[in-house]
C-alpha cells in the first residue's frame, strides 16, 4: 500500500499487485494484465519523465566550442603578420610563433577543468556513501530550491515499532507496564500480523521472559486472543474489546490523541477487563530532524509527499519540522505534484525509497534514492544514498556546490592562462622588450596550467559533511 501499517480489505476492494496478504486466505479476481497492470503504468511514468529531461550542456564544451576555431585563427594571423613584418628567415620566425600560439593554446587545462573535478567529487561522495551519476547531477544539485521526501522508508524506518506502554485509569493495584507488554507480546508471537511483530520485538528489546499460550485466535481486522497463565488475554482494536464486551471508554480519548499523533493504539484486555494501551508507530529515523534542519539552512524548502493518510503525514511532519504536506497520493498524482512544482519555476530534487516513488524520482530534476530501497527507485534516480540516511541529500547538495565552485575556478583560471599566454606566444612583446617564447616554453607552461587545475581539483578529496548536521 505504500504504508507502513496494512490496510484491511474487504469484498469488492481493489489491491494491487505484490501487495502482501498478512492474515487468511484471499481470493482475488484479476482485471488487468500485461501493459494493464499498475506496475506496467509505473514503467511507462518513468520512461515518460526520463526522455522529456533536457541534457545540460557543459559550460567547458561552450567555451570549447568558440575557442578552437578563434585560436586556430589567431596562429594563422600570427603566421601573416610575422611573415610580412618579422626578422630573417621571416619563414621561420613565423612559423615557430605560429607553432608556440597553437601549443599555449591547447585547451588542455581547460578540458580537464570539468572531468576532473567531477571525478573527485563523485568519488568523494561514492566514499561518503553518496552515489552520484556523473555531472548532470551535480550540476542541477547546485540549483535545488525544494527537496520532496517521500515519507516511508524515507523519513521513518519503514517498519512498525513501540513507541509508548500505558496502563488503564482503572487497570487495578499492581499493574506493571512491563507485565502487560508481557502479556500482550505471549499473545501476539503467534500472529503474523507487523503490529503484533512490534510488540514482540519491543519485549525482546526489553528482555521480558516468553510465555507459553494456549487456545490461540486470530480475529481478522480486530485483533488476536490467547491465554498466558490460565489468563485469557485479547489485544486489539476497540471493536475487538466490544464483540468481548468490554467497554473501551476509559481510554477512548487517550486512543484519540495517539491516533492524532499518527500512532496506532492497540488496546490489552486481561481477563476480560481493559488493562491497558500499547501505541506501535513507523518510527522517524533520528537523523531525519537534523536532515531537514540541514536543508533549512541551505535556503531549501523541505516537502512532504506521501501515499499514507493526511493524519499519520502531518505528525510525522511536525515531528521533522517541515511544513508543507501533500498527503494520499497515488505514483501517478506524485509525478504530477513534482511536475506543479517545476511548472512554478522550482528546481526539485525528489528523495524516495519505493517502486511507487519510482515516476517521481525520474520527473525530478534530481531524483534521490534511499540504498535500502527498491532497485526500480534506484535505477530512476540519479543520485543514491547508500546508507539510507536522509542527511545524505546535504551532504550531496554541498559537494555539488564545492564542485561547481572548483569547475568554475578551473574554468575561470585555464581562460585567463590563455588571455594572457596567446598574446605573448603571438609575439606582442617581441617588438619592444625582444621577448619571445619558444614551443618548448610554451609546452612547459601549458603542462602547468594542467596541473593546477587537477590540483586544484583534487582539493576536493578533503571535502567532509562535518558542520552541516
Amino acid at each position: 500500500t505504500g504504508e507502513p501499517i496494512p490496510v484491511v480489505k474487504h469484498p469488492g476492494d481493489r489491491v494491487t499487485g505484490a501487495t502482501l496478504n498478512r492474515n487468511g486466505a484471499l481470493r482475488v479476481r484479476i482485471e488487468r494484465v500485461g501493459a494493464d497492470t499498475v506496475l506496467s503504468r509505473i514503467i511507462r511514468l518513468v520512461q515518460q519523465a526520463q526522455g522529456t529531461k533536457a541534457p545540460i550542456q557543459r559550460v567547458a564544451d561552450r567555451i570549447s566550442a568558440v575557442f578552437v576555431p578563434v585560436v586556430l585563427s589567431i596562429a594563422i594571423v600570427t603566421f601573416v603578420v610575422w611573415f610580412d613584418l618579422g626578422p630573417a628567415p621571416a619563414y621561420l620566425h613565423a612559423l615557430v610563433s605560429a607553432v608556440t600560439v597553437l601549443i599555449i593554446a591547447c585547451p588542455c587545462a581547460m578540458g580537464l577543468a570539468v572531468p576532473t573535478a567531477v571525478m573527485v567529487a563523485t568519488g568523494r561522495g561514492a566514499e561518503l556513501g553518496v552515489l552520484i551519476k556523473g555531472g548532470e547531477a551535480l550540476e542541477l544539485s547546485v540549483r535545488i530550491d525544494t527537496v520532496v521526501f517521500d515519507k516511508t522508508g524515507t523519513i521513518t524506518e519503514g517498519r512498525p515499532a513501540v513507541r509508548a506502554v500505558e496502563l488503564a485509569p482503572d487497570a487495578g493495584a499492581g499493574a506493571d507496564e512491563r507485565r502487560l507488554l508481557q502479556l500482550a507480546a505471549a499473545v501476539e508471537r503467534l500472529s503474523e500480523h507487523p503490529l503484533g511483530e512490534a510488540i514482540v520485538e519491543e519485549a525482546g528489546r526489553r528482555d521480558l521472559p516468553t510465555l507459553p499460550v494456549a487456545a490461540f485466535e486470530n480475529r481478522p481486522g480486530r485483533g488476536v486472543l490467547g491465554t498466558v497463565e490460565a489468563r485469557r488475554v485479547a489485544v486489539g482494536n476497540a471493536a475487538l474489546l466490544r464483540e468481548l464486551g468490554i467497554d473501551p471508554a476509559p481510554v477512548a480519548a487517550r486512543a484519540g490523541a495517539l491516533a492524532l499523533q499518527g500512532f496506532t493504539p492497540m488496546h490489552v484486555a486481561v481477563e476480560g477487563r481493559l488493562a491497558g494501551l500499547i501505541a506501535v508507530a513507523d518510527p522517524v529515523k533520528p537523523t531525519s530532524r537534523a536532515a531537514v534542519a540541514q536543508l533549512r539552512r541551505l535556503g531549501l524548502e523541505p516537502v512532504m509527499l506521501t501515499g499514507d493518510d493526511s493524519r499519520t503525514a502531518w505528525a510525522v511532519a511536525a515531528e521533522v519540522g517541515i511544513g508543507r504536506v501533500v498527503a494520499e497520493v497515488p505514483p501517478d498524482r506524485k509525478l504530477e505534484e513534482i511536475r506543479r512544482l517545476q511548472g512554478e519555476g522550482r528546481v526539485v530534487a525528489m528523495v524516495g525509497d519505493g517502486l511507487n516513488d519510482a515516476p517521481a524520482l525520474a520527473q525530478a530534476d534530481v531524483g534521490v534514492a534511499m540504498g535500502t530501497g527498491t532497485d526500480v527507485a534506484i535505477e530512476a534516480a540519479t543520485v543514491t544514498l547508500m546508507r539510507g540516511d536522509p542527511l545524505g541529500v546535504g551532504t550531496a547538495i554541498v559537494l555539488a556546490r564545492r564542485t561547481m565552485r572548483v569547475i568554475r575556478q578551473n574554468l575561470f583560471w585555464s581562460f585567463i592562462y590563455n588571455v594572457i599566454g596567446i598574446p605573448i606566444a603571438a609575439g606582442v612583446l617581441y617588438p619592444s622588450f625582444g621577448l619571445r617564447l619558444t614551443p618548448a616554453m610554451a609546452a612547459a607552461a601549458m603542462a602547468v596550467s594542467s596541473v593546477s587545475v587537477v590540483t586544484n581539483s583534487l582539493r576536493l578529496r578533503r571535502f567532509t559533511p562535518k558542520g552541516l548536521a
